[in-house]
Order: C-alpha cells, then structure tokens, then sequence
C-alpha cells in the first residue's frame, strides 16, 4: 500500500556526493525528510529515494551538510502527468475517459434472464421494461424490489423473480409456476362412447357397463362403456331391475380406417431478382438508432431486406446495447413457375403422416398407408388411406334413466 501511495506523489533518486554524506542524512533525520532505498556507491557518494516534494529541502539540507546534491531519476503519477502538460488534447481525452467510465459504470448495458424454461426472454424483458429497467437507464434510480414485485403480479407464469445489480449489468433470476394436475370429476354419470367407427379389438372397462365386446363393430357415437349400470334380481324373483350410476372408465381400442386428403397448385408465383440492391447502414445506442442515410423511403415495390447487426463486445465477453446494423435491399419481380410434383407429393405425403399420427394419438399405430396422387383442376392432391389401431373411446356426460335434459 506504502509504495502506491509514493507512486501517487511521485519520487525522486539523489545522489549525495562529499566528504561526509553522513551528515545530510542525519540532517534529513531530524528535519522530517523521509527517505529509503540508501545505497552508498564509495566513502564521499550516498544514493537515496525521497518524496518529489521533499527534493529541494533534501538539496538545501544537504548543502548545510557540505554536499552536493544530483537528481538522478524522477518518477511517478506527477511525473508521468507532467509529461503531457503541452498536450491539451490528450489531457482532455483522458480526462473525457475517465469521466465517462466513472459515469457510465452506474448505467444498465445488459440484462440477463436466467431460471426460464416455458416463459420466453422476449415476453419477461418486456415486462422489464415496462417497470423501468431497460437497457440505458441509471442503475442508482431503480427500486429492484418494487420492480420484481410488479412482473410477478403482472405475469402470473413466474412465482418468483428477483433482479439483481452488478455493475453494468443487471441478473434477472426467475422460477416458473408449476401448473396444478387436472381435476377430475367425481360426480355426475358419463359414458364412454365411440369418437370414429371401429372394429373392436379390446374392451377394458375399469368403472361401467360394456355394452360391446371383441369382434363387434361400432359406430361414431356408439356407447362402449355405459355409466349406468343394470342390477338384475334374482331369476324368477318378480324384483325390478336397479340402477348403479357411475362415472364411466375404460379403454376401448379397435381397427380403424381413416382417409386424409390435402392438395397444392400445380403453380405457384415464385420470385425473381432484378439485381438491383441498395445498402443502408445505422448505428444503435441504448435502443436509440442513428441512419447513415438520407431517407428510409424504397423506391421498389416488392424488394427483399436482409439485415446484419455487429454488436460491440467487451473482452469478457459481454455484449453491449451498441451494434452497427447492415441492411441489403434487393428487388424482386413475381413470376409463374410450375412446382416439382415429386417435391410437392413428398411435402404433403409428410404433412399427412403427421397429420395420422396426432389423430391416433401416442399411443396408437398405423398399420398400412396407401397413397394416391392426382391432377386436376390446377391442383395436385394427395389421398391417404389408412389402417390403424388406436384407442376411441371418448368420455361424454349421460343422464341417468328416466332424467329429463330440463332438469
């Protein structure tokens, strides 16, 4: 520490020379003068270290003493100071520099989003900025806490959120709700009905009656699973029949066929570059844009932007709100070009495979697929016939027997 601080003022190498250079250091002794670093090169030559603002005492003391005093060396902040003192304009720049770092270090340059999983950056960073802390604002006039109070009553996704200051940078830690299990229902009466037609392969009724078995056929709408359960007497006992209502449960899985279809022009207007183009540059600080050109008009009516940002990074790697933005306009006319029809086919036979596939669920499989494929009218379709295996049973509320819809 002692050596930054003489750094600070500055100091000066002597050279003491005469018959008894003793003497001047017991002069420097006793009048204050502090000195180090003593190295004696012969019996009339003394070399020592003292604070540039002691330097001339030292000389004057010294002369007392019957020496001869010679600066040597001189270093130091001062010194090095001193050097510019003619160079005005380098004394200003750094005088600028340190202005702007001492001011700059209290603004927000970045903001970082951590702990989301299902909410995206874009919809919490904006949410930020509604409450104040955007890129550009003084970290000193933000209340953290009266910010994260408000975005997590404001986006009831998140539980919890704080946002922490570290400079330039602001840290914003989150944790995500986790949504509650579906509720089922206990009361009521439901069936379990056919969604599509099917050959039925499996009943397993959990809760209810099965009103069909393997190897029946059923149609959409059919009920496979009833929610009112029959209660027979005894044979030959005269008693009625009861009714044992319940919420019905079960899996019923058949043979299903399904078709799908989808179609797409034969043409289709495509683009064409004319080769003219334009390039426009700008510059972004602190979400404030500057153009480097004269207007923003294009004097084109169908044209291509393609914009490339070169965001200013600091060797650490963290990325400022500066970027210089290049912009390449291109102009296009439409013309008609007919498509590829194997391409085309392909597309849709891939687009109707997905589409079977989120029809007969996860848990469902698709045996065999045929595919057709024509043109007409101007249009390429695509047909699909399938065969697949897949659970059809769809829960639907019931009313119990002799229940009006009314009441």
């Amino acid at each position: 520490m002692q050596r930054i601080v003489d750094f600070l003022r500055g100091w000066t190498r002597l050279t003491v020379c005469g018959a008894f250079p003793e003497r001047a250091i017991n002069l420097f002794a006793r009048n204050g003068v502090r000195f180090w670093a003593v190295e004696q090169r012969d019996g009339q030559t003394l070399c020592m270290t003292v604070l540039r603002r002691d330097a001339a005492r030292a000389s004057l003391l010294a002369g007392r003493a019957g020496c001869v005093v010679q600066v040597s060396a001189r270093a130091g902040l001062p010194v090095f100071l001193g050097r510019f003192r003619r160079r005005y304009a380098f004394l200003a720049g750094l005088a600028l520099s340190v202005l702007a770092v001492a001011l700059l270090s209290g603004f927000v340059l970045t903001i970082e989003v951590t702990g989301n999983e299902q909410v995206p950056d874009a919809v919490i960073l904006s949410e930020l900025r509604r409450q104040g802390l955007r890129p550009g604002v003084y970290g000193a006039s933000l209340d953290t806490r009266q910010i994260s109070l408000a975005v997590a009553i404001d986006l009831p996704e998140l539980s919890w959120i704080t946002v922490n200051l570290h400079g330039t940078r602001a840290e914003v830690i989150v944790r995500e709700c986790v949504p509650p299990p579906p509720l089922l229902e206990e009361e009521g009466v439901s069936d379990i009905v056919a969604g599509t037609d099917g050959l039925i392969l499996r009943v397993d009724a959990v809760e209810g009656q099965a009103l069909v078995r393997e190897g029946d056929l059923a149609a959409a709408g059919e009920t496979l699973i009833s929610g009112t359960v029959t209660m027979e007497g005894p044979e030959y006992s005269g008693i009625e029949p009861t009714y044992l209502y319940v919420r019905a449960a079960g899996e019923v899985r058949a043979r299903t066929w399904r078709t799908v279809r989808a179609a797409i022009p034969v043409t289709a207007q495509v683009k064409r570059y004319t080769g003219e183009s334009r390039t426009r540059w700008s510059l972004t600080v602190f979400e404030r844009r500057i153009n480097f050109y004269p207007n923003g008009s294009i004097p084109w009516e169908k044209y291509d932007k393609i914009s490339k940002s070169h965001v200013l990074t600091l060797p650490g790697g963290q990325r400022l709100p500066v970027f210089l933005t290049r912009e390449t306009l291109r102009r296009w006319q439409p013309v008609t070009a007919s498509i590829n029809a194997d391409a085309a086919q392909t597309l849709l036979r891939e687009r109707l495979s997905r589409r079977l596939a989120d029809t007969v669920g996860e848990d469902g499989r698709i045996l065999r697929t045929d595919w057709s494929a024509r043109i007409a009218g101007g249009l390429l379709t695509v047909t699909g016939s399938a065969e697949c295996e897949e659970q059809i049973g769809v829960t639907t509320p019931a009313r119990k027997i002799g229940e009006t819809k009314s009441q």
